[in-house]
């Protein structure tokens, strides 16, 4: 395909990149990368070698040197300038990430768009690392704060969103004056090569050290050593809660950093006094986007008993309507998921939710190979259950969307916050006191709150992430940027006397 020719992918491709170098010549070991649209195969990567992964180590520690001492603007700038590059190679990347991963092209589209976001954003906090100047009790003393970078970030990405997760974490590290080496998911390697290609160029204009931007490939032994290596000082994880607790135990063993963007279990809430419309088309884009893959996918829906019939025959009616198929077609809105395993596990939540007494009101039925070019295709299920069945607790990464009654804002609340996870949540309603209510600190436990706005589709510009089993950890916007730097209090004594704080009399001859 012409897009994959454009991006730099052959038949096979190295996995290894230390900025504008791939490495490959001691790797035996291939991943063959299948597109969910058909489960063809695309293409084959090498998997990293451990010998490789130390040369990409201590490639990266000798670009931190020089790369830590650019001025943040002029590290902006690189920046700026992949946000360029990304700009010139939007479609075809859009369409690598809807054929290796199987969300729509609209979706595909829109991740690559959030990295162009990112890439603009962390531009301007290029010039707004900011620290504190802090008052004295000591006379003739100066005291504030400043921000260093820490050293080699090790960003773990998961397959549902194979590039922009990335480069929330890659670009606003950058500008910290961090090096990056990533490790993204073994199921979508071919959209780290082509984003490592992207970036490549950049480097090479700019005469910029091998080692700033760096790429391995593997599974859960090449994320191992990234976990257990001392020379990583921070490690920036999305996945299951169940990764990011063995990663949080690894490096936090060897006292490192993380950031951890873990499962969600996202609801909406909505009121009687809901626009039902606005939240009948928020909830579906929430819960069929991404065939159910996104971590803020819209899980849970909370409804008040006295609209919920009406509002659960409405979604039914939306749900008919939703043209299933091939993602790289136009006019298609819920693409497959992403290998069987997925569709299997689909299919054993919900015959658990009907075995604890839910009810299936629509869809969840695999749908024929042959019709849909052999993907794992599958119809959006809707269905009626308790927010304390055991199925309804757990995050199944498919498209099912539970429907829960309420009577009081209170017992709301309570189911919303009920489950382990706090990633996205939302309520809708047109009254201004539940609306404060939900996002006072009686209202949603979540690290996102809205207002009359779904649960999937965060803008950059506000820190990513959540609570509890969520992880968290901080990603992308407002002030996000701290937790890729080490904070230092600097005092500084510009008179000719030794004063102790305190007012400590320590007098020597």
């Amino acid at each position: 395909m012409d897009f994959l020719k454009k991006l730099g992918i052959e038949d096979t491709n190295h996995g290894t990149s230390t900025g504008q170098q791939f490495l490959g010549d001691g790797s035996q070991q291939t991943i063959t990368s299948h597109t969910p649209v058909d489960g063809s195969p695309i293409a084959d990567t090498t998997v990293t070698t451990r010998e490789e992964y130390d040369q990409v180590i201590e490639t990266a520690q000798e670009a931190f040197k020089e790369w830590r001492m650019v001025p943040a603007p002029k590290r902006g700038e690189i920046v700026r300038q992949i946000g360029l590059e990304l700009r010139e190679h939007k479609e075809d990347l859009g369409r690598l990430v809807t054929y290796e991963m199987g969300k729509i092209y609209q979706e595909g589209l829109g991740e690559v768009q959030e990295m162009i976001d990112i890439c603009d954003f962390a531009v301007g906090q290029s010039r707004m690392l900011y620290g504190k100047t802090m008052q004295s009790e000591r006379p003739e003393h100066r005291m504030y704060e400043q921000w260093h970078p820490l050293g080699i970030t090790g960003i773990i990405s998961a397959f549902n969103f194979p590039v922009a997760v990335y480069s929330w974490n890659a670009m606003i590290s950058a500008i910290c004056g961090n090096v990056m080496v990533w490790k993204g998911s073994e199921k979508t390697p071919l959209c780290g090569i082509a984003v490592q290609n992207i970036i490549g160029k950049v480097l090479k204009r700019n005469d910029l050290p091998e080692g700033i931007f760096n790429l391995i490939t593997g599974g859960r032994e090449v994320g191992q050593w990234m976990t257990e290596d001392e020379r990583l000082p921070l490690i920036s994880a999305t996945g299951s809660t169940r990764m990011g607790k063995e990663v949080a135990k690894t490096v936090g063993a060897r006292l490192g950093k993380t950031i951890l963007e873990l499962g969600g279990n996202n609801a909406i809430i909505v009121s009687k006094d809901a626009d039902l419309e606005m939240a009948a088309r928020a909830t579906v884009f929430g819960s069929v986007g991404t065939c159910g893959q996104r971590c803020t996918s819209t899980r849970r829906l909370i409804v008040h008993e006295e609209v919920f019939d009406e509002l659960k025959d409405r979604l039914v009616e939306i749900y008919e309507d939703v043209n299933i198929g091939n993602p790289m077609d136009e006019d298609t809105l819920v693409g497959p998921l992403i290998d069987e395993q997925a569709a299997n596990s689909m299919q054993r939540a919900l015959q658990e939710v009907q075995e604890a007494g839910g009810e299936i009101v629509y869809g969840g039925q695999k749908l024929d190979k042959k019709q849909l070019d052999g993907g794992h295709y599958v119809r959006p299920a809707i269905v009626k259950a308790e927010n304390d069945f055991d199925i309804v607790q757990e995050e199944t990464f498919a498209p099912i969307l539970y429907l829960i009654k309420y009577n009081e804002l209170d017992e709301a609340i309570a189911k919303h916050n009920g489950v382990k996870q706090g990633l996205s949540s939302s309520m809708f309603t047109l009254n201004m006191r539940e609306a404060e209510t939900f996002l006072s600190a009686r209202g949603s436990d979540c690290g996102i709150a809205n207002i009359n706005v779904g649960t999937s589709g965060a803008e950059i510009g506000g820190a990513f992430g959540g609570e509890k089993e969520t992880g968290g950890g901080r990603e992308s916007g407002s002030d996000a940027w701290k937790a890729y730097m080490r904070r230092q209090t600097n005092t500084i004594n510009w008179s000719d006397e030794m004063p102790l704080a305190q007012g400590i009399e320590f007098d020597v001859e």
